[in-house]
């Protein structure tokens, strides 16, 4: 893009809120301090969401990373930003990875810490974690 004297537009001004917190919910633990190594896959997953602007409106993109490839292994997109969005990110990689108690680190917005979330993360052997 250099060489071509182009450079990227960002219209995220103004754009919606992806991290809500209920404060009615309780957070899970902290089991990484800031630590994101790690020693192997399938140890620490990463996940987030963020928006997408299109010209019918916004998406929202919910991700989850392995930290120690660095690799997308799970991701959904939902013209509604609810609780689902994260789950079916969760599902995808829970699906492709059949993790054996993989923490999963995220900013413990609403859908972080919705009770659907939590039942699902017990069910596959994953440890919610608190950012």
């Amino acid at each position: 893009m250099r060489a071509a004297g182009l450079v990227g537009a960002s219209h995220r001004r103004g754009g919606p809120i992806t991290t809500r917190r209920d404060p009615e919910a309780r957070p899970a633990p902290d089991l990484v301090d800031r630590d994101f190594a790690t020693e192997a896959p399938n140890r620490l997953w990463v996940a987030d969401i963020t928006y997408v602007p299109t010209a019918a409106g916004f998406l929202y993109l919910a991700v989850v990373f392995d930290a120690f490839s660095r690799r997308l292994v799970g991701w959904a997109m939902a013209n509604q930003l609810r609780a689902e969005l994260v789950l079916d990110a969760l599902e995808m990689a829970v699906t492709q990875r059949k993790p054996r108690d993989v923490i999963h680190h995220s900013d413990q917005g609403l859908q972080y810490t919705s009770l659907a979330l939590g039942n699902h993360c017990r069910e596959a052997g994953v440890r919610p974690h608190k950012h």
